[in-house]
């Protein structure tokens, strides 16, 4: 009797032992910081879109599952080879920085899962810079306008990515590589063309330095017209008077004659 006991005693006690083990595994969880937990309730309607598990200690029946969700901004690196406006094969390095929809993580379980990145992320990210870098030409994207196709790449997958509960932080490229001959091409044609606006504005400032030149002749022309214009014998007489007698006034020894030089003036002669 006693050892029947002792026997059923040690079942029950070993049988307890197993279902705590069993128990503690499954029914206590924690979120780390960064992190959301969906709920999928196996006998009570499958996913808990309502309540979302966020970072902490948290007990669940032991018969439901949770998916841990990392929130943080993460990125994805991709290398393409895509084809420009006019079919020319160019190499792509892009990056793209996203992170879920804090509140939409059950709706992402439910319609791509855990492996997101590579079912949703990935293939729109592609699409999206095959669809942008079509639209121009290789000169475009190498010289003038990569910031705008950026801009572009980036408003697209936006979109995208937000219809199905992602949100995306910025959309980089990294480098764009073109083939050495046009390469070559390309930076021939813009060195020609700095060259021309070089000389073009060479010549803007020869042209201006030209018309000032004109300008300050005709200035000076119109200044002497009115000069001449404005002298009479008169004056003239009475300055060329004004002028010898200040330089009768000069320490300097001279001879003045009166009355004898051309129209009437006075002569002076350096005794020197």
């Amino acid at each position: 009797m006693k050892q029947g006991k002792l026997v059923t005693t040690g079942i029950v006690v070993f049988l307890s032992l197993i279902a705590i083990l069993i128990f503690s595994n499954a029914t206590f969880l924690t979120i780390n910081a960064g992190e959301r937990g969906v709920l999928f309730k196996r006998f009570g309607g499958g996913l808990d879109r309502e309540n979302l598990f966020t970072p902490g200690f948290h007990i669940i029946a032991p018969w439901n599952s949770v998916y841990t969700y990392d929130v943080r901004e993460t990125q994805v690196d991709e290398q393409m080879q895509v084809l420009s406006s006019n079919g020319l094969n160019i190499s792509v390095d892009v990056t793209f920085r996203f992170h879920p929809q804090y509140d939409k993580i059950a709706d992402l379980h439910e319609k791509f899962g855990e492996n997101y990145r590579e079912t949703l992320v990935r293939p729109e990210a592609r699409s999206a810079v095959r669809e942008i870098i079509g639209r121009f030409t290789p000169e475009e994207l190498y010289s003038t306008r990569r910031d705008e196709v950026q801009t572009m790449i980036q408003n697209n997958l936006e979109k995208k990515l937000a219809d199905n509960y992602l949100v995306l932080r910025a959309a980089l490229i990294r480098d764009i590589s073109l083939p050495d001959k046009v390469k070559r091409a390309i930076e021939d044609k813009l060195e020609a063309e700095q060259s021309a606006l070089k000389y073009e504005f060479i010549l803007a400032q020869e042209r201006k330095e030209a018309e000032r030149r004109i300008i300050e002749a005709q200035a000076k022309a119109e200044s002497n017209r009115i000069l001449n214009a404005s002298l009479s014998e008169n004056i003239l007489r009475d300055k060329g008077i004004e002028a010898t007698i200040e330089l009768s006034k000069s320490p300097n020894s001279k001879t003045i004659i009166v009355g004898s030089g051309k129209n009437g003036m006075p002569l002076i002669l350096n005794n020197d």
